[in-house]
This record gives C-alpha cells, structure tokens and sequence, in this order.
C-alpha cells in the first residue's frame, strides 16, 4: 500500500515514506531521524536535507505537544470546499513542529496559543486516515 490512503484528498499513490500510513494504521504519528546528524524531520523524509544522508529511522512522539499557532481557515483549496470553516494548527512536540488541523470538537473559546495539545489518528469517511490536534 502506497500514500494514496492518507488525508482527504491524496495527490499522490507512491513515496519513499508510505510507512507513514502503515504507522498511522497502527493509531501512531512518525517522523523520521537521520541516523549520521540525528536531524528530525515532519513531514518524514527518505533522505536527510540537512548532511544529505539517507539513513533514516522512524521515530514516535511521546507526551503532548504545545500549540504554537493557528488560523481559521474559511476559503478552501480545490477538493477542501465542503470541509470550511476548519482550524489549521502548528504545534511543537519537543522541537518536532507539526502542522495539521485542530479537531472539529474544541470551540475557538477553548483555543488559546501554548495549550496542550495530543495528537489523534483518524479515519475519514471513505477510509481515507489522517491526524489532528486535540485538546490534552
């Protein structure tokens, strides 16, 4: 199985990290560490941009993260239409930033800059698996 499964919409079937996917099946969120520089990257990559190395593992995250920002987005990108309003989010999870959407369940009255948030894998109608922010 390839990366089409992950998100709503999947713009592409193949990737040198589908492991990604097999990781979120399994209710976990991945990065991925060089093993020359040990550089931690999200979205995971197959090859390190930093020594140029392409010995990478699969690291987990542990604990909560803290948001760092958000925004409301009310105009969607082409296939995101009939998902607005939705919140986008980045947090920090012991120096790894992820981005990704708040759940749908917190009220913009519980948001606030430097809450904890854990992450949450996902089944989408249609099967599809992804991720998002929640409340800790």
């Amino acid at each position: 199985m390839g990366f089409e499964k992950f998100g709503r919409i999947s713009f592409t079937s193949q990737t040198k990290v589908s492991e990604f996917v097999d990781y979120l099946e399994q209710g976990e969120l991945r990065a991925t560490r060089c093993r020359c520089c040990e550089k931690v990257f999200f979205p995971p990559r197959a090859d390190c941009a930093s020594c140029l190395g392409g010995d990478m593992e699969w690291v987990g995250f542990n604990g909560c993260g803290t948001l760092v920002s958000f925004t409301v987005v009310n105009y969607a990108p082409t296939g995101f239409e009939g998902d607005v309003p939705y919140t986008l989010a980045l947090a920090d999870f012991n120096g790894i930033k992820v981005f990704g959407r708040l759940s749908s369940k917190l009220s913009m009255n519980e948001i606030k800059v430097g809450m904890k948030v854990k992450i949450d894998v996902i089944t989408l109608p249609g099967g599809q698996i992804t991720y998002q922010f929640n409340a800790a």
